[in-house]
């Protein structure tokens, strides 16, 4: 994340996660040459959405050390606001109901 640009304001309101209070955001881009698997994503994301931004981010909870496993990171999927978690082609959703 090396590049700081202006959010589009006719965009921002769909990213507001990524907008720094200035309207600038920290980008980094993907071509399907460099990752085919996350490029597919991104587009298929934003075929759903309508947005073609996903968050980068570390994954953990407040006042625990950073995911660094499969089991880290179901401990912190369940003990999280998180709806669904991926791991590689894996899907663990909560069930709403409980």
């Amino acid at each position: 994340m090396l590049f700081v640009y202006n959010i589009n304001p006719q965009k921002a309101d769909k990213i507001p996660a990524v907008r720094h209070v200035d309207g600038t955001a920290r980008i980094q881009t993907v071509n399907r040459q460099q990752h085919l698997l996350y490029y597919d994503l991104l587009h298929e994301f934003n075929k759903l959405t309508g947005v073609p931004v996903l968050i980068n981010t570390s994954f953990n909870t407040r006042g625990e050390p950073i995911v660094c496993t499969p089991r880290d990171a179901i401990a912190c999927f369940y003990t999280s606001p998180f709806d669904a978690l991926v791991i590689n082609s894996f899907l663990l959703e909560k069930n709403a109901a409980a």
